[in-house]
């Protein structure tokens, strides 16, 4: 039994004879009858009852018709399925987030952009540090990344810089400095710099090292946090101060202020990365709307 054959069987059943059921499927009526009969014949019963200008269904007929819809349907909605997810307009897209990039507004607009354009995909979200993040993009674990540049490892991939994110100094509300409007990093050289594994984030923690020296200090370093938005929650409980990205500054803390640096800005770049030559058309969507 082929597709074909329930749906001319379908067609002759719903227009009630055989030459509006022709007309409508752009076919003679003499093969029409004959794939209805091969129908027929493959099943062992006759499915319709010929009638002078007219048809009406068997018993077995309407048993047969009811289950052809339901097939015909199925294989419709499965072929428009395989066909939304070679467009990419449906199906899931692997994102995968370096520590703190989920914070940046234009990360947060691109992706809603994103879901307004392409309702029907699935967005699976992953959280990482920097070099398990690029180990699952390399790996094909995840079809796209927003990182923090520069990273060695993000000329494997095509990058595009979506985001130049200042810099703030996050400090204990009840800090003496945290009534200033802006803060110089000179004058937190005696406070204790809460830092992250390098591997986290390592474009963060050595541009905010090299600010310090640039200061004129080194900077005394205590505690490590285990990731960038934890570092809020530890200048939060007194452990020091922390160079964080604007957008963590929006964390809601009352025990923490965050204020902008004095002199030069400090920025960090928030880029896209994706696997050169990899044509997936959800990943692409998501570039075209940049």
């Amino acid at each position: 039994m082929e597709l074909r054959h329930l749906r001319y069987f379908v067609a002759v059943a719903d227009a009630g004879n055989f030459t509006r059921a022709a007309e409508q499927l752009g076919i003679s009526q003499p093969p029409l009858s004959q794939q209805i009969q091969r129908l027929e014949h493959e099943i062992g019963a006759p499915l319709l009852r010929r009638l002078t200008r007219s048809i009406e269904l068997t018993e077995a007929g309407k048993t047969l018709y009811d289950d052809a819809v339901h097939i015909l349907k199925l294989t419709d909605a499965a072929l428009e399925r395989a066909r939304s997810v070679a467009r990419g307009v449906s199906g899931t897209l692997r994102i995968g987030f370096a520590s703190s990039t989920a914070f940046n507004p234009q990360v947060f607009a691109l992706l809603h952009r994103f879901r307004d354009s392409y309702p029907g995909m699935e967005l699976l979200p992953q959280e990482k540090e920097m070099s398990a993040l690029m180990t699952a993009l390399a790996d094909g674990a995840i079809d796209v990344a927003f990182i923090r540049l520069p990273c060695e490892r993000s000329k494997d991939f095509a990058c595009r810089v979506i985001d130049f994110e200042q810099m703030v100094v996050a400090l204990p509300s009840t800090h003496p400095l945290a009534q200033k409007d802006d803060i110089a990093l000179g004058d937190l050289k005696e406070e204790t710099l809460i830092t992250f594994p390098r591997d986290v984030a390592p474009s963060l923690y050595d541009s905010v090292i090299a600010a310090c020296n640039d200061a004129g200090f080194t900077p005394k370093l205590g505690q490590q946090s285990p990731q960038v938005t934890s570092a809020i929650s530890m200048v939060a409980t007194g452990f020091g101060y922390a160079v964080v990205p604007a957008s963590l500054g929006k964390i809601d803390d009352e025990n923490v202020t965050c204020l902008p640096l004095a002199g030069p800005p400090l920025t960090t770049q928030v880029a896209l990365a994706w696997r050169r030559n990899d044509n997936g058309k959800a990943a692409m969507h998501l570039l075209k709307l940049l």
